[in-house]
């Protein structure tokens, strides 16, 4: 069975999977919910090889106040994680959860984000807390007491994890970032072109993080910033043309670039370019071993639903044609702006008043 996230409804899944032993346990009513209330209602779920449950995120929509909670919650649009659930095995799957919820709740015009979780849920609660998460107050049932966490995405703090995935354009530079297509769908999966199989998807580390790291040896990135923004430009095919084959298809933040001399040696290299990178170990010493590498460490913030082809770059959004390199260029605020626009890229995501117009 494919490991793949998939979008199913809960009366397709086997109540009697263990995966949901914790939560009949923790809910009295689950069995109830599931079988009537839920039965139609759609989650995200990755199964393991033998068709058993490995993960399930389940959301909804609520509207102008949440009442059940402690202080209640009020927004026009309020997104709630009605079900978050991992069995850990260190794929970062929880990271990938996260973004699909934080994207559909961008793609609903949620101002508001919640999900409640009993305290001794510390692992799941120390990761919704990296990317914004705060304690709101508590929602008190039968079932005991829950923390009730909450991120609002209409506010930024400066912390490029707990802002994620908002983006403060102003006063940041904008570049191009070049990815071998052998590379870019695998890291980048929300950004996956049509002509591509899901099943090219595994669930790894690389695929499933928030964070990216990629390994190259294009000097000029070393003109990298924590904040700035970077727009992945996934390369042509082999044997196709640049012109319509090679398109823009992801924003990124830039979180830091370090050089192959920062590291003590190798071992110290891959134990940090591995946890976030597509490259295995062989890549990574083939890269380490010709000199001069760099590793890119960024978010993942934003895929763009209308890809843009090189052609479209040049003639429409007015970056150089007469460019000597495309592997890294620095493109203008104007030129950032019209990517956004004609990417269909989300103006909430967008927290400074540099919008899209």
């Amino acid at each position: 069975m494919s490991n793949n996230l998939q979008l199913v409804t809960f009366g397709s899944l086997n109540i009697h999977d263990p995966f949901f032993d914790s939560l009949k346990n923790d809910y009295k009513e689950f069995e109830r919910w599931f079988t009537t209330t839920a039965s139609k209602r759609q989650a995200y779920v990755q199964f393991n090889d033998d068709g058993t449950l490995n993960g399930l995120l389940a959301m909804k929509m609520e509207h102008g106040v949440v009442n059940d909670v402690v202080p209640p919650i009020k927004s026009k649009n309020i997104l709630k994680i009605s079900t978050f659930k991992i069995n850990p095995h260190g794929t970062r799957l929880g990271e990938r959860f996260i973004k699909k919820a934080l994207d559909y709740a961008i793609q609903e015009n949620a101002s508001i984000c919640y999900v409640s979780m009993f305290v001794k849920q510390d692992t799941l609660i120390r990761l919704l807390e990296k990317y914004g998460f705060t304690n709101h107050g508590n929602k008190t049932t039968n079932n005991g007491t829950e923390l009730i966490l909450v991120k609002r995405l209409s506010v930024i703090v400066g912390d490029i994890y707990k802002d994620f995935p908002l983006m403060k354009i102003a006063g940041n530079s904008k570049y191009l970032l070049s990815i071998y297509p052998k590379y870019h769908s695998i890291m980048f999966p929300d950004s996956i072109l049509k002509n591509e199989t899901i099943d090219i998807l595994d669930d790894v580390s690389h695929t499933n993080s928030i964070h990216k790291i990629y390994v190259c040896r294009m000097r000029d990135v070393s003109r990298l910033s924590s904040g700035d923004l970077v727009v992945i430009y996934r390369t042509a095919d082999d044997g196709r043309s640049a012109e319509y084959s090679s398109v823009a298809t992801s924003i990124c933040i830039i979180d830091e670039v370090k050089h192959q001399s920062q590291f003590r040696g190798f071992d110290d290299f891959f134990k940090y370019a591995s946890k976030y990178s597509v490259f295995d170990r062989d890549d990574l010493f083939y890269w380490y071993g010709k000199q001069g590498c760099y590793t890119i460490k960024m978010t993942y913030n934003a895929a763009l639903s209308r890809r843009l082809t090189r052609h479209k770059l040049i003639e429409e959004v007015g970056v150089d044609r007469e460019q000597p390199y495309w592997g890294f260029v620095q493109i203008t605020d104007d030129q950032f702006k019209q990517i956004l626009k004609d990417g269909g890229v989300n103006e909430s995501l967008i927290i400074d008043q540099a919008r899209i117009r």
